[in-house]
């Protein structure tokens, strides 16, 4: 399989993995370490793979506003209906966990480039 395959595939999992751990988060409780864990190695994988040095700007700033949303405090929603809050802050929390490792892999790869132009 080719990189560019294995890391669109690799988005595509940790995107949809994100997804169902944060919709159901409540009852996979006892595998959040494994869950995380997922998440941080496909989100290196993408890093590694998909991100290349045209798409570098654009990407770390999606994923800063990503992490910043998963910062943000989502449960209000609950107000409007029971649990819909916890559940969107789940998700968010949980694609920001996703993207982090990529963008660490993207900014160092992006600094790595900057130190050794002249």
């Amino acid at each position: 399989m080719e990189n560019s395959q294995v890391g669109s595939w690799a988005f595509l999992l940790g995107a949809l993995v994100a997804l169902v751990a944060g919709v159901f988060g409540g009852a996979l409780a006892v595998y959040e370490g494994w869950i995380l864990l997922l998440l941080v190695f496909l989100g290196l994988v993408v890093g590694i793979l998909n991100i290349t040095e045209k798409e570098v700007d654009k990407f770390l700033v999606a994923a800063v506003a990503m992490i910043l949303v998963g910062s943000a405090n989502l449960t209000a929603a609950n107000t409007v209906v029971f649990g819909l809050g916890t559940v969107l802050q789940s998700v968010v929390v949980n694609l920001a966990r996703f993207v982090a490792p990529a963008a660490l892999i993207v900014a160092l790869k992006a600094i790595y480039n900057l130190a050794k132009s002249e």
